[in-house]
């Protein structure tokens, strides 16, 4: 007894002490979106500490450099004598220590950077990703942390952590969850609902043509969907974030909030509207898949280097496949209203013709770099829309085969019962799964469409559950040059040349001016300028390159003046029915009642 007491007391004095990472943020200046920190880090009695500013956030697969924002670096011991200190690379501060003590780091982060969603402070709101503003130790990264701001009066301010001292004041388990817990402070607007014993709030920053009511409807209906693919929810208490902005959009998706940016004008319209609550279906997803289970490579995050992984195609793409379902299954959109943005995808899918050349897996892991640009629809893909018809085409797949009684929403939630963080999914993860659920070995099909460039059958697919893809009847065939133009001035100029069309086989690049079609003068409107002619014409183009006048000959391709859509089979069979309630959950068209 005497020696299980001593090993006990040893134990005791041997391990690590947990001490609270305090972080300030003190913003007196915002007109010039200015931010001052302050962080306290542990005792520690190492030789130096390395502090650390992320050089991405989650969620964006991008390196954004934060670090520049960063200026008056200082570091003191506890006694608040200053500790000398140097820069080791692009975001990392070395702090030296001769003795035993605790480290305060003081620096000042520019905040302008409203569209990265990283940061941004002015003189209405703040927007604190903690990526942007937070410096971290590893030491230190599982130890607790709090964050006090000090802030204008009259803001209020909103995160998915827990208050911590005050209203302006917040708590965390660790870094991990700080980092993925955005603070939104300022003069915004508040809503708090309950569903299913669950918290929410809505909290919009911006004026803008928005309607809050409709928002708040609509999303009581879209989280009350997550048991249609999961067993169980992942948070007790979720926060959406909304700005209404002057140009900046996009969204991003956090541990148990998200936050959605679209230009202030963009709200009003039922198109508008619906891409509003698309993205807020998309992030919804994301509290399941990416932030409660995801790939391996992504687990445990690396702040300050790339983090590489092949099935970013089911992080993002699967996220976007599964947006919809939820959409319909809510009743917040409609299956004609499913059905155009369907085609968009698949269209968008059918004129990228880098689908040729990049695999989703190739793609996934090149996401990094991978970022937009006429080469990069001309030799990649997309993860976000070729993962979407990934997932559909497996998704059919898993229910004709099973007579629908098996479905891609059951891989995910497996994915969640048997992968949740931190450990992370694997490639043959997903292929054990996939032959658990339905007995089948589905190697072969991954080698086919995810490891090489997939060649998807749109006809044959949709088919399968009721539909089809065709041009719509008035559609008329009409000369086409391939290429995409904006304009600038009195010319129009290339945007984007697809590989191997009529005007890259007539060596027509991007930059490229278009003056004339055989001598006739290229208006604003290309399409205008096309109208005499007819698919397979030979034609004389002359154009701007680096400010001298070209020309160039080029036989017009064909294409339609409307597009491919997706609509309804009128002959579907009771099975084809059947397998597109079990794919989508509601009614196949043909057999919803129409009001008289």
């Amino acid at each position: 007894m005497k020696k299980l007491l001593a090993l006990s007391i040893l134990a005791a004095c041997s391990a690590p002490v947990f001490a609270d990472v305090n972080y300030s943020l003190n913003i007196s200046q915002p007109q010039h979106h200015l931010g001052d920190v302050s962080v306290e880090f542990p005792k520690t009695a190492q030789a130096h500490l390395d502090i650390k500013l992320p050089a991405w956030r989650t969620g964006r697969y991008e390196m954004l450099n934060l670090a520049n924002g960063v200026r008056y670096f200082k570091a003191s011991d506890d006694d608040g004598n200053a500790l000398k200190w140097e820069k080791i690379d692009h975001s990392t501060w070395r702090v030296h220590l001769n003795e035993p003590t605790q480290v305060n780091v003081d620096y000042q982060v520019y905040a302008n950077e409203l569209g990265k969603r990283a940061r941004h402070i002015d003189d209405s709101h703040a927007f604190i990703d903690a990526s942007g503003f937070f410096m971290f130790s590893e030491s230190f990264r599982q130890e607790p942390v709090t964050v006090e701001l000090n802030v204008p009066k009259a803001w209020r301010s909103v995160s998915g952590m827990e208050n911590y001292k005050n209203k302006h004041s917040f708590k965390a388990s660790d870094y991990d969850v700080l980092v993925d817990s955005p603070i939104e402070t300022g003069v915004n607007e508040l809503r708090t609902f309950e569903v299913d014993g669950r918290e929410y709030e809505l909290v919009v920053w911006g004026e803008g043509n928005y309607d809050i009511e409709l928002m708040l409807s609509d999303l009581k209906k879209l989280v009350a969907t997550g048991n249609v693919i999961w067993d169980s929810y992942p948070y007790e208490r979720y926060v959406f974030m909304v700005h209404a902005t002057s140009g900046a959009g996009g969204a991003t998706e956090h541990l148990n909030s998200t936050i959605i940016q679209r230009p202030r004008d963009r709200f009003g319209s039922r198109e508008d509207y619906l891409a509003f609550i698309s993205t807020a279906a998309h992030e919804f997803v994301h509290t399941w898949n990416v932030k409660a289970y995801r790939p391996q490579g992504l687990v445990p995050y690396d702040y300050t280097n790339m983090n590489y992984s092949k099935l970013l195609w089911i992080a993002e793409g699967s996220t976007s496949y599964f947006e919809d379902h939820l959409l319909v299954r809510s009743g917040i959109q409609t299956t004609d209203e499913f059905f155009k943005n369907f085609s968009k995808t698949i269209n968008r899918y059918l004129t990228t013709p880098g689908r040729e050349v990049q695999s989703a897996s190739e793609t996934s892991f090149d996401k990094w770099i991978n970022q937009g640009g006429d080469h990069a629809r001309n030799y990649s893909t997309n993860i976000y829309s070729e993962g979407s018809l990934l997932s559909l085409a497996l998704d059919i797949d898993l229910l004709e085969k099973s007579q629908g009684k098996i479905s891609y929403k059951d891989v995910h939630n497996e994915l969640y019962k048997q992968h949740k963080l931190p450990a992370g999914f694997t490639e043959q993860d997903v292929l054990a799964i996939l032959k658990q659920l339905s007995g089948r070995d589905y190697s072969a099909w991954w080698q086919e469409n995810v490891s090489t460039p997939a060649s998807l059958d749109f006809d044959e697919l949709l088919a399968k559950v009721g539909l089809s893809f065709e041009l719509p009847e008035k559609a008329k065939a009409t000369p086409s040059l391939d290429a995409f133009t904006k304009n600038t001035g009195e010319l129009l100029t290339l945007t984007h040349v697809r590989r191997d069309g009529a005007a890259w086989q007539g060596g027509l690049t991007t930059d490229d001016k278009l003056v004339a079609i055989n001598k006739k003068h290229v208006g604003k409107n290309l399409t205008a300028s096309l109208e005499t002619f007819k698919a397979g014409d030979k034609v004389t183009v002359d154009f701007i390159r680096r400010d001298a006048l070209m020309s160039t000959e080029l036989v017009l391709s064909e294409d339609f003046d409307k597009p491919k859509k997706v609509v309804v089979d009128k002959n579907a069979t009771a099975e084809q029915k059947a397998l597109f309630k079990a794919w989508i959950g509601v009614e196949h068209p043909n057999d919803v009642k129409k009001d008289d």
